[in-house]
This record gives structure tokens, sequence and C-alpha cells, in this order.
């Protein structure tokens, strides 16, 4: 049982932490960080340095500057992904409809 080296730790981004404290406040710490995948207590530790002013969030949501071919292509990989989740919402309406005809 030897030592399997120094232990790493997780960092997060300033933005995903001011993200993660309005999701906390709107549906709870808990709930918020199981959906995230974060401890809870790491979550409860951003909320409080918040409202104590330690946590920086100054530069968090100004407006990143991109080029239109990303903003671009960006968006061609958004309309796809949002058709192959149309079409894959389609099956399992068509299998739910025929599971729940031959349940009969």
């Amino acid at each position: 049982m030897g030592n399997k080296g120094p232990v790493r730790y997780r960092q997060y981004t300033e933005e995903f932490r001011v993200e993660a404290i309005r999701l906390g406040e709107s549906v709870g710490v808990s709930a918020a960080a199981k959906r995230l995948g974060i401890p809870d207590g790491s979550l409860r530790n951003w909320i409080s340095q918040r409202r104590t002013g330690k946590l920086e969030s100054s530069n968090v949501g100004t407006p990143v500057k991109r080029s239109l071919a990303d903003v671009e292509a960006e968006n061609g990989r958004l309309r796809r992904e949002l058709e192959s989740t149309q079409l894959d919402l389609e099956i399992v309406k068509k299998a739910a409809a025929y599971f729940a005809k031959e349940s009969r």
C-alpha cells in the first residue's frame, strides 16, 4: 500500500464558480452540487466567499470576442445536435406508443 503521489485537487474556472453559485441559490446547494458533480462543501464555500466579497467575479459576465467563423461553426454544431436530439425523441415517442399498445 504505497503512496500513489500527491493528491490533485480539481480546479474550477471563475465563470464555473459563479454559475454554480447561481444554480445553488436557485435550486439549493445539495441539488446543484449533485447536478454539477462537485462536493457540497465546495459550493457552500464559494457562496460564503461571495457573500463576504472574497470571491472575485469582476471579469465574469463580460462577453468574449469570437470570430464570425467560430460562431457559425458552433451554430452549425448546435443545429446538428438539435436535429439528432429531435430524431431520438421521435423514436422514443414511437416506442412508447408501441409498448403502450402491446400492454393492453
